[in-house]
């Protein structure tokens, strides 16, 4: 049973890690890192040198960047300098505009960016800005591990907050009470406990995902965005091919949001673990299948809990990034919250949970795009096939693969592909990126 620390714990890691975010959080978080840099220097530089990872880089690379038009990081920096504000987290760009947008392509027209690899560091999330004015004065902001995490602002010699030389005792100290997992020792019954027998009243904050998450897929639907693979399920082919049925209309729903979002529709979504398409994974499929199957508003509220907490759980162990696609998680979590839906146990729970894992163990991430929504789409197609599943009572066994008949472990043997073994995938992947 959970202690009521445990619960207060909980509550804080998912107000932490399921926040709204305009655009993908990649190119967000440096224009983030720019803005904080850009007041410490307190006044507009004329050159910005951004120094990060190759995981940031390679989800920054190929996405549409809110309100502008654009694609990739240069134009992020410059709206970043010119118009973000710190205190808007990952909403940084929120005030912009075309007038912005203007100032932002002379701002890049003038030769003030550059942007490079932080070949030595080991840190996946990755952000170094450094800031520097025609007076010679200069600020340096570096974000790691978080995608607001700031561990390092100066400007010329005055330190304001360095956490990049920290010793492991240090880190404990400093380290946001929502990232001191070790302490809360979560696991997938504390998840399914926490999820199905909190007060109503202290996780209803969680619906605000589906308030927002549902409207861009709504907004998808008004125009074109990305490859407009939730209007091509939602049109008469669609629907021919695919059916007018409940199934349709999850992977409709969850494509719909993420093609108005990787294509820089200016408009928030709730993000999960750092990312907007894991926000919107864990969430559509979990209204639609709700509203449909004409379910409470208890169940709904406790089932997007589930969804979003399982999926949190999962990342925290795999790491904020890498280079496995993050919609294998978070279509774990929304599984998980189909699965309870249904009428489905903790056991059946479990049951889904080595289903998705046994299925989509493996799918890389090969940056942040457009075509997202195609795994967005696969992944959530799992998740019903999943739950399907387990409500009958099947299940990968553990002489199947890397699946347990722990499913704790089976997330570990997960994690453990995603988080380690995977590497070298990863610079693969970059590699052919960056070399096209």
């Amino acid at each position: 049973m959970l202690t009521e620390q445990e619960k207060q714990q909980i509550t804080q890691l998912v107000r932490h890690w399921v926040v709204p975010a305009i655009g993908c959080t990649e190119p967000i978080c440096v224009a983030l890192a720019t803005s904080r840099a850009v007041e410490a220097l307190g006044s507009l530089p004329t050159h910005i040198e951004a120094r990060l990872s190759a995981n940031i880089l390679k989800n920054a690379m190929g996405v549409g960047i809110p309100g502008t038009g654009m694609v990739g990081l240069p134009i992020a920096i410059a709206l970043g300098a010119l118009i973000g504000r710190s205190s808007y987290g990952l909403e940084v760009l929120r005030d912009c505009n075309a007038e912005a947008v203007a100032r932002g392509k002379q701002f890049i027209a003038e030769d003030r960016i550059n942007i490079s690899l932080k070949s030595d560091t080991t840190e996946k999330l990755y952000v170094e800005i450094v800031a520097a004015d025609a007076d010679g004065h200069q600020a340096t902001v570096v974000i790691a591990r978080e995608h607001t995490r700031f561990v390092y602002i100066a400007k010329d010699n005055e330190v304001e907050v360095d956490l990049l030389h920290e010793t492991p005792q240090d880190s404990d100290a400093t380290e946001s009470e929502a990232l001191q997992t070790d302490k809360l020792q979560l696991n997938l019954h504390k998840v399914w406990e926490y999820a199905t027998t909190m007060p109503l009243a202290d996780i209803e904050f969680i619906n605000e995902a589906r308030r927002l998450n549902k409207r861009a897929a709504q907004l998808s639907l008004e125009g074109n965005y990305g490859h407009c693979l939730g209007k091509a399920l939602s049109r008469p082919l669609g629907r021919g091919i695919m059916g007018d049925n409940i199934f349709s209309h999850i992977l409709s729903s969850t494509s719909c949001a993420c093609d108005a979002r990787m294509a820089g529709a200016m408009i928030p979504v709730m993000s999960n673990s750092g990312s907007g398409n894991q926000g919107i994974c864990a969430t559509n499929p979990v209204v639609v299948f709700a509203e449909e199957n004409h379910n409470t508003a208890e169940e709904m509220t406790r089932a997007l809990m589930l969804s979003h907490l399982t999926a949190i759980y999962i990342k925290l162990n795999l790491g904020t990034l890498s280079a496995l696609c993050g919609c294998v998680v978070a279509a774990t979590g929304s599984s998980c919250g189909i699965t309870y839906l249904m009428g489905g146990n903790y056991e059946q729970m479990t049951f889904a949970v080595k289903n998705m894992i046994a299925n989509l163990t493996g799918m890389i991430c090969d940056g942040a795009k457009p075509s997202c929504a195609l795994k967005l789409t696969t992944g959530v197609s799992t998740a019903v096939l999943s739950a399907m599943l387990a409500m009958q009572g099947n299940c990968v066994t553990s002489v199947e693969g890397i699946i347990d008949d722990d499913v704790d472990q089976s997330i570990r043997n997960l994690v453990s592909i995603g988080a380690d073994a995977m590497n070298e995938t990863d610079r693969c992947v970059l590699d052919i990126m960056t070399h096209k």
